[in-house]
């Protein structure tokens, strides 16, 4: 059976939900290249971390970072566009996921260094991807039996956790980056406040257009004063090639040993909790209904590009949380913002002169935009805990204990570094680790599994023929009572349909006025309704229903 959820336009007539809107190419160019941007320092940052632990060479640890960028763009695409049973079809973009570093440099400098480590590497990697696939094509009652682990205080606690972990992220990038020589300098602070004041500006405004490409603007106008400064170096722009092709196995053929696999298959466990937080929380921001389905979906691209990263010399794929938070901040819905800025960044991975010129950006003006990026995940979390009774001592347990747990790593790092067995610590020397698994834990131990998931506009079960997207919402902000997650436990229970479309109609009657956003998505609910009433056998089915106009 399958659900159908219509959405009510300004002239009473169905619509295309903000998701699955195309928007046109300068727009999509535009928007997609900030998302790049965002996320560009978040993409290298892995590479680079794990190829100077291995000793690569410099001209080796380009290649990783090409490689990279080049998979990004592929996996960021698979995600966003689908590609039949695989994607979530939602403006996520895919990056390599930070759990892995540490194991990787500890599987890396168990094998000695150097490329013979990244053969060992890949052999997990690629391992962990194809189990990862498999994990996702459960049988919908076995793969939902499995998603009742997430209820909203879980994937709220993550993703909090998330934003929580990222945050210091940003704020070392805006004192300099760190290990670099300036690291602390008040110069770099007052680039990265700068450009954080910038972007603060351009949404204080209130223009929509500006607001949407603020981080975009906010990273070019720091850029352009730091260049003028003399701060902003394009030296290794000249010193770049032209172009630099990813091929398959480039180090060598991957050697596959079992506790690299086993320490990977659990890394893949962490990222599976981080892309489930991070659909239900785009799902959220955007309005449009996330279940079990949709999480499977985005976990199969998971790790469908996880194995392509092996295979193409990068690492674990996760759907990264610092994009969640810039679709936050800008409201651009449309998924096809993310596969411009897949195609971006595989052009990206082909031109190294085109990623040193992107990479150009000072360590500060970048800082400053994550950071406010990385407190919007936070806050997504936090609208996600909204929905959860906080009040019951149980759920306020799990949340704070989890947070404590989070932050463990880097309040006493030197529990993992000293005192614990080094494949140990590689594992557990990560707040995100840390924090997701004792919110999945607690949430069992004090509320058991979740309900099964529970749309969260209601949506009216239609035969196969009459088919068409599940769509809640008018795709208004995290706000909106369109919860990915009502329903489950620790969250709420969802309206009846009738009795708050009738409230919308009565708004609107008496106002005359635009209906808020509370009351439209009420009212597509109801609309929903009056389709299912009157389909006919002709309706598209799902799949194609997404696919963008020709």
């Amino acid at each position: 059976m399958a659900r159908v959820a219509a959405r009510l336009s300004e002239n009473g007539q169905q619509s295309t939900h903000p998701v699955d809107e195309v928007l046109p190419l300068p727009k999509l160019a535009l928007y997609g290249f900030q998302h790049v941007l965002a996320f560009y320092a978040g993409a290298v940052i892995v590479p680079i971390i794990v190829g100077n632990a291995l000793k690569l060479s410099p001209e080796q640890l380009v290649y990783l970072i090409n490689a990279d960028l080049f998979t990004c763009g592929i996996a960021s695409i698979i995600q966003a566009w689908g590609i039949g049973r695989i994607g979530a079809r939602l403006p996520l973009i895919q990056g390599v996921t930070f759990t892995a570093v540490s194991p990787m440099i500890a599987i890396g400098l168990g094998a000695g260094g150097g490329t013979a480590a990244l053969l060992v590497i890949y052999g997990a990697v690629i391992t962990a991807g194809i189990a990862t696939f498999a994990f996702a094509w459960l049988p919908a009652k076995a793969f939902r039996t499995v998603m009742r682990l997430f209820p909203p205080v879980v994937t709220g606690t993550v993703i909090t956790v998330l934003g929580i972990v990222l945050i210091p992220v940003g704020l070392n990038d805006a004192a300099g980056g760190l290990g670099s020589p300036d690291f602390g300098d008040p110069k770099n602070f007052a680039y990265a406040g700068g450009t954080m004041l910038f972007i603060l500006v351009l949404m204080k405004l209130g223009k929509p257009f500006l607001s949407s490409i603020s981080i975009l603007l906010g990273l070019v106008g720091g850029t352009a004063v730091a260049f003028l400064l003399g701060d902003a170096k394009f030296g290794n722009v000249g010193n770049s090639d032209w172009v630099g092709i990813t091929t398959p196995f480039h180090f060598g053929v991957p050697k596959f040993e079992w506790f690299p696999i086993v320490l990977m298959l659990i890394v893949m466990l962490i990222t599976m909790v981080e892309t489930t937080g991070d659909t239900y929380a785009v799902g959220d921001i955007v309005g449009k209904d996330v279940d079990s389905e949709t999480v499977a979906r985005a976990l199969r691209a998971d790790g469908a590009a996880t194995a392509l990263g092996g295979v193409l010399n990068s690492f674990p794929y996760v759907a990264f949380a610092e994009n969640v938070g810039l679709v936050r901040m800008t409201k651009v819905k449309s998924r096809f913002v993310v596969v411009a800025a897949g195609v971006f960044m595989i052009i990206l991975g082909l031109l190294p002169k085109a990623a040193a010129i992107v990479a150009a950006v000072p360590h500060g003006v970048l800082g400053g935009a994550a950071t406010v990026m990385f407190g919007m995940v936070a806050l997504a979390g936090i609208q996600t805990l909204g929905k959860v009774d906080l009040k019951e001592e149980k759920n306020a347990l799990i949340v704070g204990v989890s947070l404590a747990f989070a932050l463990l790593p880097a309040t006493v790092p030197v529990f993992f570094t000293k005192h614990m067995d080094a494949d140990l610590s590689s594992l557990l020397n990560s707040g995100v680790t840390l924090g997701a698994t004792a919110a999945i834990v607690l949430n069992l131990i004090f509320n058991g599994l979740a309900k099964d998931d529970v749309p969260a506009v209601p949506v009216i079960e239609l035969p196969a023929q009459a088919a068409a997207p599940a769509e809640s919402g008018s795709g208004s902000d995290a706000e909106s009572e369109s919860g990915s997650a009502s329903g489950s436990a620790g969250g709420s229970e969802p309206k009846p349909a009738a009795e708050p479309a009738a409230t919308a109609a009565d708004a609107e009657a008496k106002t005359g006025a635009k209906a808020t956003d509370d009351a439209e998505t009420v009212a597509e609910a109801a609309v929903g309704v009056a389709v299912a009433a009157t389909a006919g056998s002709d309706e598209p089915d799902a799949d194609e229903a997404a696919k963008p106009a020709s």
